[in-house]
């Protein structure tokens, strides 16, 4: 009788020991989910991962083979690209690798700085206007006056009462872009407002600024986030077009601006020195957009692709 109670399974106590179940759900690995992030987002993957070999090339610019940016050689004008100088020289005998590596610093850094201003003002200012109804067609009305400038005018007319700097050319730029963010914060909080939660909040009697940090503020982040990555490539390109005309950066700090427009003479015969910083520009402008572009539908619950 012992046998048979242990070979069914049953102890001397008489319980019973339940079988093992297999595993109905298959466990995710997380290289699984890596891959699935992939396919489903390959615009943030190859825009994000464009963008960080950008910015790595521009922190170790150092390290990678360059020059002094900055030395001049006279006997080494306008050399072709060679093994001595990859890219070619300028016309005063620099270096153009190790000033398009270098300028990429130049052009990165405006265009977080910009985005990283422009978003926390803006966002500020849209906040206020569009929770605070009796200040709002005074703000609106100063934005409004802004945006109806082209923001390159705008950063033209900045730079023209200042002097040429880094610095300069950020504040410029971000006042330019200021009134995009602050319009867009400002439509999501005017939604929001007429939400029920808002009443009920406000039904609750909690005061606007905790209204607005608690309850507000987390739902405009997503569409800001990708604001900022348009504005950031807007403002290395409006950076270039400064430099380009002389009204932005010096002329010995290197930036793709100021490298393409010591090569406009000579494009005909010499286009490889406006060739290399304008294709650095124009796919670092791509990466950003791209990133820019896989926030948006992976932050989008309309365009997000689930079932």
């Amino acid at each position: 009788m012992n046998n048979q109670h242990r070979n069914s399974g049953i102890g001397s106590t008489g319980i019973v020991a339940a079988p093992m179940l297999t595993d109905v759900l298959k466990q995710h690995k997380a290289h699984g989910r890596f891959i699935t992030f992939i396919l489903n987002n390959p615009t943030i993957v190859i825009g994000g991962g464009l963008l960080l070999v950008l910015v790595l090339m521009a922190a170790f610019a150092p390290y990678l083979g360059t020059l002094d940016p900055t030395a001049v050689a006279p006997a080494k004008r306008t050399r072709a690209p060679s093994v001595q100088n990859w890219f070619g020289t300028d016309p005063l005998g620099r270096d153009l690798y190790s000033r398009v590596l270098y300028g990429a610093r130049v052009s990165l850094t405006v265009g977080f700085c910009v985005a990283t201003l422009a978003s926390f003002i803006g966002l500020a200012i849209g906040l206020i206007a569009g929770f605070v109804q009796w200040i709002d067609n005074t703000i609106m009305r100063i934005m409004d006056g802004m945006m109806s400038i082209p923001p390159i005018l705008v950063a033209i007319a900045l730079m023209a009462v200042t002097r040429g700097s880094v610095s300069n050319v950020v504040i410029a730029i971000t006042i330019a872009e200021i009134p995009r963010v602050s319009r867009l914060v400002r439509g999501i909080v005017l939604t929001l407002r007429e939400q029920p939660f808002i009443d009920g909040a406000i039904v609750s009697g909690t005061r606007t600024p905790m209204i607005i940090l608690r309850h507000i503020l987390p739902n405009t982040l997503a569409p800001l986030t990708v604001q900022a990555t348009f504005i950031c490539a807007s403002a290395m390109i409006v950076e270039s077009i400064l430099s380009f005309i002389g009204a932005g950066t010096p002329s010995h700090i290197p930036s793709w601006g100021n490298i393409m427009s010591d090569g406009r003479a000579l494009w005909q015969v010499k286009p490889y020195i406006v060739f290399f910083p304008a294709v650095f520009l124009s796919v670092t402008v791509l990466a950003v957009n791209m990133l820019g572009d896989g926030l948006r539908d992976a932050l989008d619950p309309r365009m997000a692709k689930r079932i």
